[in-house]
């Protein structure tokens, strides 16, 4: 059986628990651990029958309890190379040093690491709630380089010169015969006792990369990510497929471009931001420098733009079409079921297009195919 549970969706947190033959995942992790523990059993979802963690972008809506979550589960967390690093330095806010500062600080964490007894390993509550607590003043201590003289200075980012350009990552072309599906490149953690988020707020059980565009698999589940128009470092959606079921999954987009319509195509299920009413926005409380990123290219889909693609570029094929990202400031439900509603209208069916919400407070009932 196939299963879609969205768990939260909104500006306060997202994350949607994917289910196919023998593998579950988690799309994003944007509540707390505690919350998206809660909201699993609410929903008949074990915690523990997790096998991964897959992350669409950095924002802290999609992944505040990302290093929590998989260092309870002990799973893998699945991200583009650029949004594993721009997370890692949104948690690590680098410190500008000298070559020669660097090396002395690493020799002088070594001496101290080799100096101190061993401390006694704090339980999985009390790390939580020091992570979830920690103040600023504490978030700028930790953001010292905690890696040995091995390790890159804290200013230096030894991926920027290797990331490969693309030539047009909006294009409806088909990828080339080069791009052949691939399991994604792995990144093994070093061979020592975890530490605590305290002292590495970034160090998770395994991390695994993927490239837009890539097709790989988790299990029993098969992935197609692909790239969004969002100011995010590497921002993707997926289309998910397992017993061949088609699950489509798109938010946090500022406008849906030729390569998304074309994604988004012989669907079984489709989930699509409907953020913002136009007016609702315009004139909300936002201050006008957020109300022009929310209505760039690379902000989020009003209304409007979510019905316009439903009634023009969409094929109509989806059982279910679910409406996320609803914001509770510039948005209202009813406003964007009439809006879809209107662009569905002589395409619903017993068989396809039942249209539902999903809701920032409580997780939306499992969908089952």
């Amino acid at each position: 059986m196939v299963r879609f549970t969205v768990l939260a969706s909104g500006s306060k947190g997202n994350s949607t628990v994917v289910c196919g033959g023998r593998t579950r995942i988690l799309v994003d992790a944007g509540l707390s651990c505690r919350e998206l523990f809660r909201r699993m059993k609410l929903a008949d979802e074990a915690p523990e029958a997790l096998d991964a963690i897959v992350i669409t972008h950095e924002h802290q809506d999609h992944v505040n309890g990302l290093a929590v979550t998989a260092r309870k589960l002990g799973i893998p967390v699945y991200f583009t190379e650029a949004t594993h690093r721009a997370w890692t330095r949104w948690l690590t806010p680098r410190r500008q040093m000298t070559y020669k500062q660097w090396l002395e600080l690493c020799r002088k964490q070594a001496a101290e690491r080799q100096a101190e007894p061993e401390a006694p390993a704090l339980d999985a509550a009390t790390e939580e709630s020091e992570f979830e607590d920690a103040g600023p003043e504490e978030a700028e201590v930790e953001c010292l380089v905690q890696a040995g003289a091995a390790s890159q200075p804290a200013d230096i980012d030894p991926g920027l010169a290797a990331e490969p350009a693309l030539a047009d990552p909006f294009s409806a072309e088909p990828a080339s015969a080069e791009s052949t599906p691939a399991e994604p490149a792995s990144v093994e953690p070093p061979s020592l006792e975890p530490p605590s988020l305290k002292e590495d707020p970034t160090w998770l059980p395994a991390v695994e990369y993927f490239r837009a565009g890539v097709p790989f698999s988790i299990g029993d589940i098969a992935l197609s990510p692909f790239t969004i128009p969002h100011d995010a470092a590497d921002p993707v959606g997926f289309v998910l497929s397992s017993e061949g079921v088609r699950m489509g999954f798109a938010t946090d987009l500022g406008y849906i471009p030729p390569n998304v319509r074309q994604q988004l195509q012989d669907l079984d299920l489709l989930l699509l931001e409907s953020n913002h009413d136009l007016e609702m926005l315009r004139d909300g409380p936002y201050p006008w420098s957020v109300k022009q990123r929310v209505l760039s290219r690379v902000g989020h889909l009003s209304n409007d733009a979510t019905a316009e693609f439903l009634s023009s570029a969409y094929d109509g094929q989806a059982a279910y079409v679910i409406l996320a990202h609803l914001s509770e400031n510039n948005n209202l439900p009813e406003l964007a079921r009439v809006a879809a509603e209107r662009a569905l209208l002589g395409r619903a069916s017993l068989l396809a297009n039942r249209l539902l919400l999903a809701e920032q407070h409580q997780p939306l009932s499992a969908i089952r195919f």
